[in-house]
């Protein structure tokens, strides 16, 4: 497996750092995380209009860049580092996966282009309050009557389901687990926030009371597309993980060549010293598990799940390790509302529990493992 990135996907890095250096400054976010939204829509419409970011894996038929999951990854990543509020999770990765992976070709062509120009915010209804993310979790129910299908059944912490103009509802049949396509101002649908430990990714409980819905794909047939949705869901948290630690690296390495104590520079001692050191292999060994596990959903789909549970559970302990340094080192004023250090410490123990905790991951891992045929 080639791990170099192109000339190409180095420019859509340069790109895309860029563009939210320029529009998801510390301030910024602050500001999103009190907003009902939680994202700028003009914002939104920019990275999908002038740089086509909401369509990097949609294909061109569809209109979109017809890239693959590389440069999604790329995206993320440079998404962690900048801690962006904005519907990139839901719709570019959660939503267009779905739509694309049911092979839905009405459906897509119904939707897929809105989400590639940035006029559609969409997202995948999935778990329920019991939190389970398998197919044992989905207890909402459709059934069809003379004029349609209907939903009935409550889902909790959607990913921007609050602000979705169209929801993915994974749901039962006679037949087994579908997905239907909902639209956000549905009757029957109703939406409310819920409080988590990171702000700056907006969720929300959803619940549906014979709320008419359209069947997307075929029905009874929908886990094994939204397993592979979640894999896939799972890089690219890994990959905004990585990117988040990088970040709080560079953060501590600065603070400590800057911070002086007993005239010294705190980076000079060696304790700090080794804090740093440590952090740098946490986050180099998040980065190489992360790009492994964009090339796999990229062109190896049998070793997708592999791959996806070895980034999200060494990204997820990597970000939160490296998050938790950056606060020490910076001292007292790391745990200060007024310090940017509490808002990647959130937002790493958020995401370790998004799609599975590590040691779900882990677990799954060794399953796969002994599965093999040669173990």
């Amino acid at each position: 497996m080639n791990l170099a990135f192109t000339q190409e996907q180095d420019e859509l890095r340069r790109t895309v750092r860029d563009f939210f250096d320029k529009t998801s400054p510390e301030a910024e976010v602050r500001r999103l995380m009190d907003t009902e939204e939680g994202f700028d829509p003009d914002v939104w419409r920019r990275l999908a209009g002038e740089l086509g970011l909401a369509g990097l894996a949609v294909p061109e038929e569809y209109g979109g860049a017809g890239c693959g999951f590389v440069e999604v990854g790329i995206l993320l990543e440079e998404a962690g580092r900048a801690l962006l509020c904005a519907p990139v999770l839901s719709t570019v990765v959660l939503a267009a996966s779905t739509l694309l992976g049911l092979d839905d070709e009405e459906a897509c062509r119904e939707y897929l282009p809105g989400i590639a120009a940035g006029s559609t915010v969409a997202t995948l209804a999935l778990t329920e309050p019991s939190g389970r993310w398998d197919a044992g979790g989905v207890t909402a129910t459709a059934v069809r009557g003379t004029r349609g299908w209907t939903l009935d059944g409550t889902k909790s912490f959607v990913l921007d389901g609050g602000t979705a103009s169209l929801l993915l509802v994974a749901a039962r049949t006679d037949a087994g687990i579908s997905v239907f396509a909902v639209d956000g101002e549905a009757p029957g649908v109703r939406r409310e926030p819920q409080a988590t430990l990171d702000q700056t990714r907006k969720q929300a409980a959803i619940t549906f009371d014979s709320t008419p819905a359209r069947l997307v794909g075929e029905e009874g047939r929908a886990w094994p597309v939204l397993e592979r949705v979640l894999d896939l869901a799972a890089v690219a948290v890994a990959a905004e993980q990585a990117g988040g630690a990088a970040r709080v690296l560079e953060m501590a390495v600065e603070y400590a060549k800057t911070r002086v104590q007993f005239g010294r520079p705190i980076g000079s001692f060696q304790a700090v010293k080794h804090k740093l050191a440590d952090m740098h292999i946490g986050v180099e060994s998040a980065r190489s598990a992360a790009y492994h596990g964009m090339w796999a959903a990229a062109g190896s789909p049998p070793d997708l799940p592999e791959a996806a549970d070895l980034a999200k559970s060494c990204c997820g302990d990597a970000f939160v390790g490296a998050a938790a340094e950056n606060v020490h080192i910076h001292g007292g004023i790391g745990v200060t509302w007024e310090h940017p250090a509490h808002l990647y410490l959130k937002r790493a123990h958020s995401s370790q529990v998004l799609f599975g905790h590590a040691a779900d991951h882990r677990r799954r891992l060794v399953q796969r493992l002994l599965a093999r045929p040669d173990a």
